[in-house]
């Protein structure tokens, strides 16, 4: 996978997915992947995802590329420690991969639509190197509950260059 390097030298994905795009189950739990977001999808991921359990209840959906990337920085963790080893466990749980079919289908496992309580409407959320697969209502739910003081929320995120915060922003 490409990369650029920020001023503080670490490696930050060219790949920088964006959109958000409603769609559709159908009857065999498959997805039409949207055209403007396959445009975005890099040709490196060959038409091949692999999706897992996210946060906050939604399911991710990772182009293959962007998941080796992923699973190389965590075959560099320590399994020795239990604290790694139940976050690996946790993130590869449920993980199952997937291809485009010729309709630029994908076929979406039922336990992992179980999870996310997903039946017909779905919110695909595009942003960095991922898509987050949302059941329509939760994602509502979630957009609507923003942050009460959003300014407050980009300053101690994105804010005070003078502050290390390894790895939780910018700064």
């Amino acid at each position: 996978m490409p990369y650029i390097y920020n001023l503080k030298n670490t490696q930050v994905p060219t790949t920088n997915l964006i959109g958000e795009f409603e769609c559709r189950l159908d009857d065999k739990s498959r997805i039409i992947l949207p055209s403007a977001l396959k445009k975005q999808i890099s040709p490196e991921a060959h038409d091949k995802f692999v999706i897992n359990r996210g946060f906050e209840g939604c399911l991710v959906l990772y182009p293959q590329n962007v998941w080796d990337e992923t699973t190389t920085k965590m075959n560099s963790l320590n399994l020795f420690v239990k604290d790694n080893r139940q976050f690996v466990r946790a993130f590869n749980n449920g993980a199952t991969p997937l291809s485009l079919d010729s309709q630029n289908r994908l076929l979406l496992p039922k336990s992992l639509l179980d999870y996310a309580l997903i039946e017909r409407e779905i919110i695909l959320f595009a942003y960095s190197d991922r898509i987050e697969v949302w059941n329509k209502k939760t994602y509502l739910e979630l957009v609507s509950n923003e942050p009460v003081d959003f300014a407050e929320l980009a300053e101690k995120v994105m804010g005070n260059p003078n502050k290390s915060n390894n790895g939780d922003g910018l700064s």
